[in-house]
C-alpha cells in the first residue's frame, strides 16, 4: 500500500488550495489531478463513490449554473446517469477529492484531510 494521496484539486478553489497545504504541511506524498482538465471516467467516479460510501448526486455542486443549466434540480437519474453526467461535465463535481490509504473524503472543509 502506498503512502501517497490523490487530491482531485481545481487550483482556482481556495478549498481545494487549502487542502492541498493541509497535506504539503502533513508532509505526504501527493499526486495532484486536475480533473477539470483530465476528467475522470464514469469508472473511476464510481470507485471513488464507493470509497466515499455516497450516491453520485452528493458529491454534486447543486449551486453550480451549469447545474441550473442543465435542469438538474428535480430529474431523477440512475447511478449510471449521474456518472456519465459528472464525467462529462467534470465542473459539477464537489471538490477537492482526497484519496489516502484506500479510504477518501470530500475536503470541505479543508480540515476534513
Amino acid at each position: 500500500m502506498t503512502d501517497q494521496a490523490i487530491i482531485w484539486h481545481n487550483p482556482r478553489c481556495s478549498k481545494s488550495r487549502d487542502a492541498l497545504k493541509q497535506l504539503q504541511a502533513a508532509g505526504i506524498e501527493i499526486e495532484t489531478r486536475r480533473y477539470l482538465d483530465n476528467p475522470p471516467t464514469p469508472d473511476e467516479l464510481d470507485a471513488i463513490l464507493k470509497l466515499l460510501q455516497l450516491e453520485p448526486a452528493h458529491i454534486v455542486r447543486t449551486h453550480e449554473t451549469l447545474y441550473r443549466e442543465l435542469g438538474l434540480k428535480d430529474k431523477q437519474l440512475s447511478r449510471q446517469q449521474w456518472l456519465e453526467l459528472l464525467s462529462q461535465h467534470p465542473k459539477l463535481i464537489q471538490r477537492p477529492i482526497v484519496i489516502y490509504r484506500n479510504r477518501a473524503v470530500v475536503a470541505r472543509p479543508p480540515e476534513k484531510v
